[in-house]
């Protein structure tokens, strides 16, 4: 990838950067046991809060069901096999081996196919969609869960008092002010409080579920046993499809599992799940359908909230608190997440510029976008004011999850035969068994479109467009300049001897290895001059997250004092330009800031017929490049070296 002055970039050809973030630093610090403890408290909060809705969902949301044993142990079973093929299979034995030098996630899982299916150009304007389409859907996703997650808690204090009711909206919503507020600040201190929390949280799931499992032990052999999905089919095939869309609410945050593997690590992540994570869920659902079974003259009350009447009245004001907490720890996860796939986007040219604070002077992954934050928080909010409660919310959650995972699905058949170069026979069997699951709650959850299902496609569709506009219009832009360009060798021969040369260095930068930059000709043009020493700079973002130190910086010396620099990064790693020119060699003395004058680049873009984008979407090409954020900033360029050069571009 190209990243140019502008800050957008476009697709390389040169992929030689394969070095690990072992070799940068980067790899998960710590031991299994403190990195496991770190992953409960991060990377499973949002499929770790899904027993306070889940369950409850299939019986008492918009398409409810008796809660007899015929649909208990149907949902129960239900349950069980999604974790385990979804979860368990798919996700933790499966893709996470697809790691991109150590990090996961779509946009990274995009990054890596791309860079190895290079030579097969069928694969890649496909491949790339659905990559960024699944980046749309996570938007979609991060809005519904900080809502869906802190109501359906906060409406647990109806099960203590009904006179807690009219206090439910609004605390909802001043937890969720509160959250974003301190976005600005870091998390690192709340953090380390994250794995604590949740690890409580977890074997409070599991307490509370052995405690009813007790009184009815039948319940586990109708959880494990699949002939009871099967049952529940046979006996009501439109109810139990209806179902799936509810039980689905029970895997919500598998991806996150691949997403977070940069932070933990695969091995800590599996062994959470496994070991802990797993189990303490399995025990709280069966818990859960256990209670409804045992207690069927009560059934019609528990099952409005059957997560909460779990505990005794004595203990259920304590449950509300530390479920609130786990679903702020979720909300938290999934905003940090955001965060995250914005900066990725950014580095791999399919967002514009935004401006990126570091909230850690030790973790270079802890960041804050104040837009995103912001954007995000008003979606939240306009969510819960408008939807009201956790089940209106839960007809728009899924769809958004159930799209990205079937989305990796199509991506993970790539990685069996393009990368893995798996059999037939031992990648198609497992490819349809994920697909007819996928597809099946994907079908599911497109019956809760018109009570909510449509807001994450929408919110999909809006960033898709977003999305696939700047790359385009990106691409578009860079070709047209490219038209214009004059070669280096040609610029120096008629330059380089007639005009005049100043004291000190210019560095010019330019998004294209070849010819002479845009901002060059400009201040030539109307400067007369020409600095001693002239340095093109192309900034490069590779398809690998880290790129070490050695690879960093490539040089070629043209003569005449004009040098051509390469700078690469890695799409996860945080760029500083002046920095890495202060370690510059074989171009002359070591560069000193003061010293030192920065040119750029400002397009105006003007929209034409000319083919490429319809001009509604060159129009929108042009307002994103207007509200980018300064390449000064983006760039770390001092804010007093810094001078722009416009010019105009018909796209």
């Amino acid at each position: 990838m190209n990243i140019t002055a502008t800050g957008a970039a476009v697709p390389s050809s040169n992929q030689e950067v394969t070095d690990t973030q072992h070799a940068h630093g980067h790899a998960p610090q710590g031991s299994l046991a403190k990195l496991a403890v770190g992953a409960v408290g991060i990377v499973f909060g949002d499929i770790g809060t899904s027993p306070i809705y889940a369950f409850r969902e299939t019986f008492a949301g918009h398409h409810r069901l008796v809660p007899d044993q015929l649909h208990i142990f149907g949902v129960l079973s239900l349950i069980f096999w999604s974790m385990m093929i979804i979860v368990t299979l798919k996700y933790v034995t499966i893709i996470m081996r697809a790691d991109n030098k150590g990090e996961g996630g779509s946009l990274a899982l995009l990054a890596l196919i791309n860079r190895s299916t290079s030579d097969k150009r069928r694969w890649t304007a496909g491949i790339v969609m659905l990559g960024v389409f699944a980046t749309a859907l996570f938007y979609g996703d991060s809005m519904i869960t900080p809502a869906m997650s802190v109501l359906s808690a906060v409406e647990g204090l109806e099960t203590v008092s009904p006179a807690f009711e009219p206090l439910v909206l609004p605390l909802a919503v001043g937890i969720l002010v509160g959250l974003f507020a301190i976005q600005s600040r870091g998390t690192g201190l709340v953090g380390n409080l994250f794995g604590p929390i949740m690890v409580l949280y977890f074997l409070v799931l599991a307490g509370l579920g052995i405690f009813h499992i007790v009184d009815y032990p039948r319940i586990i052999l109708g959880m494990v046993n699949p002939l009871n999905a099967a049952l529940f089919f046979v006996a009501e095939p439109l109810p139990a499809f209806i179902a799936m869309g509810s039980v689905v609410l029970a895997v919500t945050g598998a991806e996150a599992l691949y997403a977070d593997m940069g932070h933990f690590g695969r091995r800590p992540i599996r062994s959470a799940w496994l070991y802990f994570v797993l189990p303490c869920l399995l025990i709280n659902y069966l818990g859960q359908g256990a209670m409804l079974l045992n207690v069927p003259e009560q059934a019609t009350e528990l099952v409005k909230n059957p997560f909460f009447f779990l505990a005794g009245e004595t203990f259920r004001l304590p449950l509300v608190l530390l479920a609130t907490a786990a679903t702020i720890i979720a909300s938290q996860a999934v905003i940090s997440g955001a965060f995250s796939v914005t900066q990725q986007a950014i580095q791999l040219g399919f967002i514009p510029r935004l401006r990126i604070e570091h909230t850690s002077e030790t973790a270079a992954g802890q960041i804050y976008i104040p837009a995103i934050n912001w954007a995000l928080m008003v979606m939240v909010l306009l969510l819960v004011v408008t939807f009201q409660s956790s089940s209106n919310l839960a007809a728009a959650y899924g769809i958004a999850v159930t799209g990205a995972v079937f989305i990796d699905t199509l991506l993970l058949s790539v990685v069996f035969f393009s990368l893995w170069q798996w059999p037939a026979w031992k990648s198609v069997p497992l490819l349809a068994l994920f697909l007819i699951v996928d597809i099946a709650y994907f079908s599911a959850n497109l019956l809760k479109v018109p009570d909510g299902g449509w807001f994450p496609l929408l919110i999909g569709a809006i960033a898709f467009t977003l999305l696939t506009t700047w790359a385009k219009g990106r691409q578009l832009m860079l070709n047209r300049m490219a038209e214009a360009s004059l070669p280096m060798e040609v610029f120096i021969k008629s330059a380089a001897s007639s005009a005049t040369r100043v004291p000190g260095t210019a560095v010019f930068m330019t998004s294209s290895a070849k010819g002479v930059p845009h901002a060059l000709l400009h201040n030539l043009k109307h400067n007369k001059v020409l600095h001693e020493r002239v340095i093109l700079l192309t900034v490069r973002i590779e398809d690998v997250p880290y790129v070490i130190t050695e690879k960093r910086l490539a040089t070629e010396d043209y003569g005449c004092g004009f040098f051509r620099v390469l700078l690469r990064y890695g799409f996860m790693e945080e760029m500083d330009v002046p920095a890495e020119l202060q370690k510059l060699e074989n171009c002359g003395p070591r560069a000193k800031m003061m010293d030192t004058s920065f040119f750029l680049a400002r397009q105006t873009l003007i929209a034409s017929s000319r083919p490429g984008m319809a001009i509604w979407r060159e129009k929108l090409f042009s307002w994103m490049l207007r509200n980018a954020e300064s390449a000064m900033e983006f760039f770390k360029l001092p804010t007093n070296r810094v001078v722009e050069l416009g010019s105009q571009v018909e796209i």
